[in-house]
């Protein structure tokens, strides 16, 4: 690749592509969505960040495109960057909680969305299954011990 004003080679890093997952607490449930393009399979909402756009920004976006919901009580979980964690490419992936008031519909890339409880959940792609277990022990570690959730957090 060259400058295309000064025509010196420029060097050509490959990083990884920044995406954002969101889990949706809808009452005592979480959202999920059924995947249209492949991967197939139930999914967290989420998908890549655009160019110019904050995580939170995508995450909320993503939420809406993909679940019709509007979300709030943003707040950072934790970031996953396995180089193998999506078949695709290596991405690095902000995965947010938030909560939402309604049913989710699908929408964008979603065949289906539905409401699940860690004792109803679906087999997940990517390394979303995880995710959600992360996202249940610290759940329950904070219920239980609420002096304890930040050391949850540094497991």
């Amino acid at each position: 690749m060259r400058c295309p004003h000064c025509q010196k080679e420029i060097q050509v890093y490959k990083n990884p592509v920044p995406t954002v997952d969101i889990i949706i607490e809808v009452a005592d449930t979480i959202v999920l969505i059924k995947r249209k393009n492949p991967p197939h399979g139930w999914a967290l909402p989420g998908g890549f960040v655009d160019y110019g756009e904050s995580y939170e920004t995508a995450a909320k976006r993503e939420a809406e495109e993909e679940t019709g919901l509007v979300v709030s009580d943003l707040q950072q979980f934790r970031t996953y960057s396995d180089p193998t964690r999506d078949p695709r490419q290596h991405t690095a992936s902000t995965v947010f909680t938030a909560t939402a008031e309604s049913h989710p519909t699908a929408g964008d890339d979603a065949a289906e969305a539905a409401l699940f409880t860690e004792e109803n959940l679906p087999k997940l792609v990517f390394d979303h299954g995880r995710i959600v277990a992360d996202y249940f022990l610290l759940k329950k570690d904070t219920l239980v011990k609420p002096e304890f959730a930040e050391a949850a957090l540094l497991k």
